[in-house]
């Protein structure tokens, strides 16, 4: 699939394994949507939990590509905006890796680096995880990161898939 280009695209990864997390991921989708023009939406997918406790249930991950608009066409405004949403849907941060009812990690924003302690552009672990890379590579299959690295296709294929199940529920219309 291509993106289209024209503008700042930002990779968002979208995340819940509590309450109702499909539902939690299709209203931040829709919220998402109202921040700009979703380019792109992969499927839902089932994943295991990476880290955390090992008795939390397992999550629903999507990857979502946006064009923010004016004023969150900026990373630190878009990520001001992701934490809202976080919060809006009952989202606390009680230990790391933990059960969530909605994460939202900015994964990418064309053209932008970061290394601040809120904000890390691209996010430093995002290659290293199935559960973007694959819902990512459904979507964006060349998307490559900073510096021209491998495709997101190439990327996935490499990532251990074992723990990640693809469902035919889209994110977004």
């Amino acid at each position: 699939m291509a993106i289209p280009e024209g503008g700042p695209r930002a990779v968002v990864a979208l995340g819940a394994n509590l309450g109702r997390p499909e539902q939690a991921l299709r209203r931040a989708a829709a919220t998402l949507a109202r921040l700009g023009h979703v380019l792109a939406a992969s499927s839902l997918y089932r994943t295991r939990p990476v880290g955390g406790p090992p008795e939390q249930p397992h999550y629903c991950n999507a990857v979502l590509v946006l064009r923010p608009a004016p004023p969150w066409s900026t990373p630190e405004h878009l990520l001001s905006a992701l934490l809202a949403i976080e919060v809006a849907a009952g989202r606390t941060r009680r230990e790391r890796w933990g059960p969530r009812s909605l994460d939202l990690d900015l994964i990418t924003f064309e053209g932008e680096e970061r290394r601040g302690r809120e904000l890390h552009l691209p996010h430093p672990r995002a290659s290293e995880r199935a559960f973007v890379m694959i819902p990512l590579a459904e979507i964006w299959p060349a998307w490559r990161g900073p510096g021209g690295g491998a495709r997101a296709e190439e990327v996935a294929a490499a990532l251990d898939a074992s723990g990640v199940e693809a469902t035919d529920v889209p994110l977004w219309p």
